[in-house]
């Protein structure tokens, strides 16, 4: 349990309650049954997609523009994944009646391999390997493992909603708008993008799409550069091998007994997250961590 935060305890509390039809879900058997499965992204197999990315806008006194490209390659439905991302900004601000202009450049590339996460850092010659939160809690909370749906659902409980269906680049897309954006999806792909935030303009465009082809293995090889494993990382192995470990339903144990002052003490002592959070935040999680315990019996 020393791997997982307190924060994820809740997940699988939520995972071990009963479901609709009444049944109840063991956690580690449902993991059992899903550790050889791929987590399902997209609806569609595999894709080689490259976009081209333009900002503008205003800022604190300032004007910026930029233009970037992206590459993404994928396979198995999306659970492996590599996106190639180089881009420039650049920054004019009016000082003294002179133009004073700042430019950044960033190359990085992510990749996800079904819950393990990489974030290459060219700048400084790193690789970060963490844990992909989202794509863990889909593997538990759903049985078909269809990430691309809790994304929707999601999106769609944030007030996100379908306007409309419009062909790009021969692909018949769903156009979703959220929170000011514009989304051009292709079976769970994004295609198209507008967005503003802050005053700031950002258009993604795909310029070739194909899906449903071969893509080798050279598409996914990271730069031979140290790897700095983040805490709480595990290799899906390991996650798969500590989910099953019978200790997680001494745990719940013992949280049932546990007071909200006890939790808590125990909580912002060995995660991080917790400790950042306020005394309200605390015992809501507590409250809930609680309820979901009480749907067990």
């Amino acid at each position: 349990m020393k791997n997982i935060s307190i924060l994820f305890l809740f997940i699988l509390l939520f995972v071990s309650c009963k479901n609709n039809d009444t049944e109840t879900l063991d956690t580690a058997s449902l993991i059992s049954k899903k550790e050889n499965q791929d987590l399902k992204r997209y609806k569609v197999k595999s894709g080689m997609i490259t976009y081209k990315t333009t900002i503008s806008g205003n800022i604190m006194g300032g004007v910026v523009s930029g233009s970037g490209t992206e590459n993404k390659y994928f396979r198995n439905w999306g659970s492996l994944e590599l996106v190639e991302e180089e881009s420039t900004k650049t920054t004019t601000i009016k000082m003294f009646g002179q133009n004073k202009k700042e430019t950044e450049t960033t190359h990085t590339i992510n990749k996800f391999n079904n819950g393990e996460s990489y974030y290459v850092d060219f700048k400084h010659k790193k690789i970060y390997a963490n844990r992909d939160l989202a794509m863990d809690m889909t593997k538990i909370f759903q049985p078909n493992q269809d990430a691309g749906a809790v994304g929707k659902s999601m999106a769609e409980g944030m007030g996100g909603k379908i306007i409309g269906k419009e062909n790009y680049l021969g692909y018949e897309c769903e156009i979703m708008e959220l929170m000011g954006s514009k989304q051009w999806i292709y079976k769970g792909v994004t295609l198209k993008l507008e967005m503003t935030v802050m005053g700031i303009s950002t258009l993604k465009e795909a310029t070739s799409a194909k899906f449903n082809v071969s893509v080798s293995d050279t598409f996914f090889e990271l730069p031979d550069f140290p790897i700095i494993k983040q805490k709480g990382f595990m290799s899906n192995e390991e996650f798969n091998k500590e989910m099953n470990n019978e200790d997680y339903q001494d745990e719940i144990d013992a949280l049932k007994n546990m007071t909200f002052e006890e939790w808590k003490s125990v909580a912002i002592k060995e995660d991080e997250e917790m400790r950042n959070m306020s005394d309200q935040e605390l015992r809501e999680t507590y409250d809930m961590m609680q309820k979901m315990i009480q749907l067990q019996n």
